[in-house]
């Protein structure tokens, strides 16, 4: 199967939402990513640096479960790995700042 070419976030970023419509994805993506935020400031903030190592399995652990369990797609992550590293940080913003609905 061959995929989309996306020549720019702003393009690629509509795919990423219609990707994310199930409401459990959504939210999983969204306290997966705040979980990494909160982990990352206290890894810096206490200097246990061996804690950066679970930033990506719960990043992705908790955005996967999503993919898989409740949206039953392929995470954009494994074709478009850039783009949905940002479109997820996007969301995410647009999610808490009430610009986005999680469901």
């Amino acid at each position: 199967m061959s995929e989309k070419e996306y020549k720019s976030f702003k393009e690629f970023y509509p795919f990423y939402l219609n990707e994310h419509r199930n409401p459990t994805c959504r939210l999983l993506h969204v306290i997966g990513t705040t979980l990494v935020l909160l982990l990352l400031i206290y890894s810096l903030y206490t200097s246990q640096y061996v804690l950066l190592w679970f930033l990506p399995v719960i990043g992705y652990g908790f955005a996967w479960f999503g993919h898989f369990l409740f949206e039953k797609n392929r995470p954009a992550t494994f074709t478009y790995p850039l783009y949905s590293f940002m479109g997820d940080w996007v969301m995410w913003w647009q999610v808490i700042t009430f610009k986005l609905k999680v469901n």
